[in-house]
């Protein structure tokens, strides 16, 4: 249907429509007021907001990724599919909470069946290995959704870098960069309500598949030859290392990792000052300098770009431990300041 179009062309308007789409629908949302019958995150001792806020942003973002793999990937059928079903799933829970093992169950079906309709040509064990990665991106992106921008930013940069790669990589593949073009645009709708002051919040229903989709695509490109496997890993990079570092935290202090808390990095330097806005803005020159150095090294060798994954994950892993320290310097002030408190004359 788009062969005599060029590809660049139809990924723009795969971006614009989605955009638009998914901006028309969270903004109807909100005028009408089904905004807040449909899902309301009510603040809690561990949010980083203070006001209840709509989590509907699933319900603008969904419709139109689906939309555009059925226009312009239909193949990609079981993706589709995968994204509807958890979408689904995770709208019961945002609104009425679902067990921690109903969620991850339906998490699983979702990865496995892709596995199992696009199977790649690797020992069974390697496929566990790929499933069980996938399944930790889905979940990830839920554990990172709870700052003003954070998500939909993650997304916008994320898939943007898709597209990019797969239309003008080494290997193009037309309908992975169209696909990925729609879904970052539906990200760039979701961020126009959801940038600080947030309007409205990503919620499970949109977390999940935006986490399901970036395993989706980046195992379908890996399959076709568009990127390797290391690239969805660097392009999503500070999610993975922010969420994975937090978990194995919490795992070596006993607790249970599926539980909300405020322990990440970016909830670190909300807390301590930063605020919302210049956090997001913060992470978003982490992720443009990530996309970009992941971009780059695709023309490199094999035994460089394995160099360059390394040296980025040791730059990340420097910003954690600078992000640590400001946290143990507010954190030593706050005592300070309770302890004066304490001691002052009532």
């Amino acid at each position: 249907m788009f062969e005599s179009v060029p590809s660049s062309i139809v990924a723009l308007g795969a971006f614009a429509g989605a955009l638009a789409l998914c901006a028309a629908i969270l903004g109807v949302l909100l005028v009408t007021g089904l905004a807040w019958r449909l899902a309301t995150d009510v603040p809690n001792a561990r949010s980083l907001h203070t006001r209840p806020t709509p989590r509907i942003g699933g319900w603008g973002v969904v419709p139109a990724v689906l939309l555009a793999i059925v226009v312009l990937a239909p193949s990609l059928w079981v993706v589709a599919a995968g994204v509807l079903f958890l979408a689904a799933v995770s709208q019961v829970d945002d609104r009425r909470g679902l067990p921690a093992r109903a969620r991850f169950a339906a998490h699983f079906i979702a990865v496995l069946a892709l596995i199992v309709a696009c199977p790649a040509a690797l020992p069974w064990w390697c496929l566990v290995g790929l499933a069980f990665l996938m399944l930790w991106l889905v979940n990830l992106y839920n554990f990172m959704d709870g700052s003003d921008g954070l998500a939909g930013g993650m997304a916008l940069f994320g898939f943007g870098g898709y597209a990019l790669a797969a239309l003008l990589g080494p290997h193009p593949v037309a309908a992975l960069g169209w696909v990925s073009a729609a879904t970052a645009g539906a990200a760039g709708g979701f961020l126009l309500f959801n940038f600080h002051p947030a309007r409205i919040f990503l919620g499970d229903a949109g977390s999940i598949p935006f986490g399901f989709l970036a395993g989706a695509l980046g195992y379908w490109g890996w399959q076709t030859g568009a990127w390797p496997i290391w690239f969805p890993a660097l392009m999503f990079a500070p999610f993975i290392g922010d969420a994975s570092v937090t978990l194995i935290k919490r795992l070596l202090r006993g607790e249970k990792f599926w539980q909300a808390h405020r322990e990440h990095y970016y909830q670190r330097l909300v807390r301590a000052g930063f605020g919302h806005a210049a956090t997001a803005l913060a992470w978003y020159l982490v992720m443009l300098v990530g996309m970009l150095l992941a971009l780059w090294a695709l023309g490199f060798t094999p035994t460089l770009q394995w160099t360059t994954v390394a040296g980025w994950a040791v730059v990340l892993v420097l910003i954690g431990a600078v992000i640590d320290a400001r946290w143990r310097s507010f954190q030593s002030n706050l005592s300070s300041q309770t302890e004066v408190d304490a001691d002052a004359p009532q």
